[in-house]
């Protein structure tokens, strides 16, 4: 007999899903009897909410949904936060978990696992959440996620089978098979003639890429050239334009510089990018001004309305958009591009406090150590600068949790999850004191999968973020001076390698060291000592 959990791993098997992340309960073990020999690898992690986060991880560098297996009640709730993260920052992630039997679910009697109702929790943090009832919805509904994460405004999505169905005969359902995802929304050939006669008429042209548009960087490059327009990269948009590139500009757009480069511009073209606060106002002091025309390219026709309000929206996939606009422009000349993009990073440097230049420091020594890794990041001062200023070598290299949701303690699991879709190219986690005290636990999941792993781990013995935002506001500092534990002792206990930095200049050679023998290495940075050292 092929039970319904076998099934559902047939069907998973057929949209190309090649890992699960999840931790076995007595609700989801029928999930699991179809794993064995389908090509699925399992991944365990040591809380759910590390499962969501490896899940997070594994989309932001593949580009494919993560998957999770996950229980009913504590399970779910435990993966809340990371289906959180996700939806704030529109990555795929399909989140299949239990629920308590048909006739039982809902019923207030107090059974095992039991909430008044998951769908209602996982409504709020998901594209939708649905509770199959009869074994011939999970294809349609299946179908229905894949095309949200390949055909919308990718965001988690929910799916709860109840446990007496999971065992259930399956052998009347017919082969499991992939549905043809529908084409994604496309450029009209209309607005793309007027976007590129506003583009030509232009004297200071400009473009801003956000991580919808990080499998555009080929018609971004061009278009960029023909209209020899700086190019603004927003965090999850780094790397869309290569680092060194004259016309990249990777900084936060309100800072003043990146500001200044908006408000002279003529013509701004924003594709794939939300316009949100923690990219365009981070600190409350106003977003830059458009004072030129505003062109938004958007695949969620709500968000194109949201925020700044554009002259021209196109809802459209930003790849598509940008390849036919590059195709309608031809080479201009030069308008000052180059030049105005230096000003624009300059100034931004010139601008950033001691602590924002030595976090920077610690970003730009991992790209030019080790150029084909991927970073994730925490919340934790060197991913503060590198969500400032940092510029990545190519896109899906660089990403956080410090914006957008903004979890601590997601860098770990993450990374994991991003070790595992890149196998072939070093992963490195920065993330704080504080953050890792979250997740710590998930070293030993690291072990499991057998995943060479860089941890640099940035220790200022407490939130020593929170502790400034505190002394800046007049407030005694409470609450943000922690225990810190002896890293290197438990980095060894969980069968790590550890070193402590002992001087910036050493980062460099001890990073490529680790890579070249692939191991899963923490790096213990004291903050206070860095800063001195650095001078």
């Amino acid at each position: 007999m092929k039970t319904f959990g076998t099934y559902l791993v047939e069907l998973l098997r057929a949209y190309d899903v090649d890992t699960v992340f999840g931790i076995p309960g007595v609700h989801t073990i029928e999930l699991y009897r179809g794993l064995p020999g389908s090509g699925i690898r399992h991944i365990t992690p040591r809380h759910e909410q590390g499962a969501g986060f490896m899940a997070d991880g594994y989309a932001r560098a593949s580009g494919k949904p993560g998957v999770c297996f996950i229980i009913t009640g504590p399970g779910l709730t435990n993966a809340a936060t990371a289906m959180g993260q996700a939806y704030a920052d529109s990555v795929p992630m399909l989140v299949i978990s239990g629920v308590n039997a048909l006739g039982h679910m809902d019923s207030g009697e107090g059974y095992l696992h039991e909430l008044p109702d998951q769908r209602q929790l996982m409504k709020q943090i998901t594209a939708f959440s649905h509770t199959i009832r009869k074994m011939e919805e999970l294809e349609p509904v299946l179908a229905r996620a894949f095309a949200v994460f390949a055909s919308a405004r990718p965001r988690p999505v929910h799916i709860e089978i109840p446990i007496d169905l999971m065992a259930q005969d399956a052998d009347r359902l017919p082969p499991a098979k992939r549905a043809a995802a529908p084409t994604r929304p496309g450029p009209i050939a209309s607005a793309i003639s007027q976007i590129a006669d506003l583009a030509k008429g232009a004297s200071k042209p400009l473009i801003i890429v956000g991580g919808g548009a990080a499998d555009a960087a080929a018609p971004v490059l061009a278009l960029a050239e023909a209209l020899d327009a700086p190019v603004v990269m927003t965090v999850n948009g780094r790397g869309i334009l290569p680092e060194g590139h004259p016309l990249a500009v990777p900084c936060t757009p309100s800072l003043k510089g990146c500001a200044e480069l908006v408000a002279e511009s003529d013509v701004v073209i924003a594709a794939g990018t939300e316009m949100g606060p923690t990219d365009f106002d981070p600190f409350g002091t106003g977003r830059p001004g458009f004072n030129g025309r505003l062109v938004r390219i958007d695949i969620d026709p709500e968000q194109a309305m949201r925020g700044n309000r554009a002259d021209v929206a196109l809802i459209s996939d930003a790849a598509a958009a940008l390849t036919a606009l590059s195709a309608a422009v031809t080479p201009i000349g030069e308008r000052n591009g180059s030049a105005r993009a230096e000003r624009a990073r300059s100034e931004v440097r010139r601008n950033l406090d001691p602590m924002m230049s030595a976090g920077l420091q610690v970003m730009e020594a991992i790209r030019e150590a080790l150029p084909d890794s991927v970073i994730v990041g925490d919340s934790t001062q060197p991913a503060y600068a590198g969500c400032l200023a940092y510029n990545a070598p190519q896109p899906r290299s660089w990403f956080c949790a410090s914006t957008g949701y903004g979890t601590l303690g997601y860098a770990l699991p993450a990374a994991i999850g991003a070790a595992l879709s890149v196998k072939d190219r070093p992963v490195v986690c920065v993330i704080g004191d504080g953050g890792i005290q979250f997740t710590l636990s998930e070293l030993g999941s690291a072990i499991d999968a057998e995943t060479p792993l860089i941890v640099l781990l940035w220790n200022n013995s407490g939130y020593g973020e929170i502790k400034t935002h505190m002394r800046n506001l007049g407030v005694e500092p409470q609450g943000v001076v922690i225990f810190t534990p002896n890293f290197q002792a438990l980095a060894q206990a969980y069968g790590w390698n550890s070193v402590v930095l002992d001087h910036p200049q050493s980062l460099i050679q001890t990073l490529k060291s680790a890579a070249e023998m692939r191991q899963r290495i923490l790096i213990e940075i004291n903050e206070a000592q860095f800063l001195q050292l650095r001078g």
